[in-house]
């Protein structure tokens, strides 16, 4: 009993810390404005991987249009439950009341699940149309006043934008539906939970640092007193060449102020993905893992978008996002890994041979549908609800997934686990937290920081 409280705790602790570009711009000394583009997903339980072409996202004022994302492509898929920063750009001060999105090129990949271990397929999708354009109006205007800051949320809704056939299986027909919001820095979604990169440079005079983020952006990071670094770490610590998780807030100068920074490894090479499949020895510790690789470093590029495994029978480090240190044992390590879990991978890279020498859980989405009359409560928020998952998640559990929450889970849409308890449909929802084996029923289980009833999409 003991075990399992300190667990909760841990837990508890690490699910509502967030984990982790954007141009390193800085604003011109004129009377513009700044938008912040920030991107998440509504994912489709088999799709692992949903890359699409941004062409151009423009806001369409009552005086002037503005764009503020060209030509980047996006893997929506890896940003379930997560948020990552697309675009900064300085715009002219305005009423925006609508948004304008060009795409090109979706590929879809997806995992079948028939198969043992889990094996993986890539199509190209087909658009109605190629570029295909749709222009949306914004449930709120976005006002931008002069050196003013605003931001637009953009979600994907994969769900409903990847067709199936009655079995399940992907068409390839691909029709986009979005759903876009202006924002604040300051709302709780425009925070940026899911940044990492490697480590440019560092200027501790100034608290800052520079990190190399996704899409051949740079983004200057600021810190505070108030930010929390992982276990041993300070801002006076670091050194090129690691690799940094970040999350935070925009400022008005295009940089981030962190409220939690993570130095994963100092390792030059990493992967990063999906767990589909674990091999043990007699006594029920991890030997290899076969991951689905969403992410590498630069010398390991040729492994992206494939299934790979990985000899892990000599790594003793195992750690949690923004968790280290002796209670990290508690909740992971190389006994407890999981079907469904996102992990990254740190190691060295030799004569075309990685070799892993660390492992590290990350905090992911799980998205599902409620399932009614499943609400157990503690106190509060604190308790207990489950999801049905079609996807990696719910094949590991063998049925509906437990989300634990607790009293600092964030509520999204939704007031609580009373309002949940109170529903008698199966919504959806998108979960975010960490996905671990649960001590007592030695199931797969998700610790939610995060819950949420996703808007309905435009």
């Amino acid at each position: 009993m003991r075990r399992a409280l300190l667990f909760a705790l841990v837990v508890a602790t690490a699910a509502t810390i967030g984990c982790g570009g954007s141009n390193n711009a800085t604003l011109s000394q004129n009377n513009s404005g700044s938008v912040f583009v920030t991107g998440e997903d509504a994912p489709l339980s088999s799709v692992v991987g949903f890359q699409l072409t941004l062409n151009s996202v423009t806001l369409n004022g009552q005086n002037n249009n503005a764009q503020v994302v060209s030509n980047t492509t996006v893997d929506f898929a890896r940003l379930i439950g997560l948020r990552s920063p697309l675009a900064f750009n300085s715009v002219a001060p305005d009423t925006y009341s609508s948004v304008t999105i060009t795409v090109s090129n979706p590929v879809i990949t997806y995992v079948d699940m028939t198969q043992q271990p889990p094996a993986l397929n890539t199509i190209n999708g087909t658009l109605p149309a190629s570029p295909y354009t749709v222009t949306i109006n914004l449930p709120t205007a976005m006002v931008v006043g002069s050196n003013g800051l605003a931001g637009l949320r953009m979600d994907l809704d994969i769900h409903q934008s990847v067709a199936v056939n009655g079995n399940g299986q992907v068409t390839g027909a691909v029709n986009p539906v979005f759903y876009v919001k202006a924002t604040r820095a300051s709302d709780p979604d425009a925070q940026v939970t899911d940044l990492m990169g490697g480590l440019v440079s560092v200027n501790a005079g100034n608290n800052s640092f520079v990190l190399q983020g996704p899409y051949g952006h740079q983004l200057t990071v600021d810190v505070s007193n108030s930010t929390q670094f992982n276990t041993g770490w300070n801002i006076n610590d670091m050194a090129t060449p690691e690799f940094v998780a970040v999350q935070g807030s925009f400022q008005a100068d295009g940089s981030l102020l962190a409220s939690g920074v993570e130095v994963v490894t100092t390792a030059h090479s990493f992967v990063s993905g999906r767990v589909l499949q674990v091999t043990t020895d007699g006594q029920g510790d991890a030997q290899s893992v076969t991951m689905w690789v969403g992410e590498t470093g630069a010398d390991m590029v040729s492994d992206v978008d494939t299934i790979q495994t990985f000899n892990i029978s000599a790594v003793s480090e195992y750690d949690v996002c923004f968790l280290n240190g002796p209670l990290t044992t508690a909740v992971f390590s190389d006994t407890t890994m999981e079907v469904g879990q996102r992990i990254f991978i740190g190691g060295s890279y030799s004569g075309g041979v990685f070799t892993p020498q660390m492992v590290s859980l990350r905090l992911q989405g799980v998205y599902g549908t409620f399932v009614p009359s499943s609400v157990a409560i503690a106190d509060g928020n604190a308790g207990s609800f489950q999801l049905t998952n079609n996807g990696l998640v719910g094949y590991s559990a063998g049925g509906p997934v437990t989300v634990n929450t607790f009293n600092l889970t964030l509520f999204y849409n939704i007031s609580g686990l009373g309002q949940l308890q109170n529903t008698s449909s199966a919504i959806p929802l998108v979960t975010r937290g960490l996905l671990l084996k649960d001590p007592v029923s030695g199931n797969p289980e998700l610790y939610a920081g995060f819950v949420a009833d996703p808007p309905q999409s435009n």
